[in-house]
């Protein structure tokens, strides 16, 4: 898969901005942020990006209600699920729901290369 445009999802800046750093500048990407659910839900459908980063827990509709929403849009939608709690249970949700995989907040740059290099892989 070609990765182009790349959406982050997560209510706090300061997470966009290390997520966005760790992946590299090589690949010249778009990126594209939204800070709640509802944002991300909307600049999806408008922006149609290749990969979604996407904080669990967010006001307004959390991450997992989102990628509900996502999902039902375009079923074959990359949405790697994100957050600083992530156990076996919150996984398999994710997974459950459609999710492509979940990292661990904050990420590495090798946990979103290894992650990036299986999407691409598809």
């Amino acid at each position: 898969m070609n990765i182009k445009k790349i959406l982050i999802v997560d209510d706090m800046a300061v997470a966009r901005r290390i997520l966005k750093s760790c992946i590299p500048r090589a690949e010249d990407y778009e990126f594209h942020e939204a800070e709640d659910g509802v944002k991300g839900l909307d600049a999806y459908r408008n922006i149609r990006p290749d990969v979604i980063f996407m904080d669990i827990n967010m006001p307004n509709m959390d991450g997992m209600a989102c990628l509900e929403q996502i999902i039902k849009v375009n079923p074959k939608a990359v949405v790697v699920m994100c957050s600083s709690e992530i156990n076996p249970e919150s996984s398999q949700k994710a997974t459950s729901l459609g999710a492509f995989s979940t990292i661990v907040k904050p990420p590495t740059k090798d946990s979103l290369l290894q992650v990036l290099a299986k999407i691409k892989d598809q």
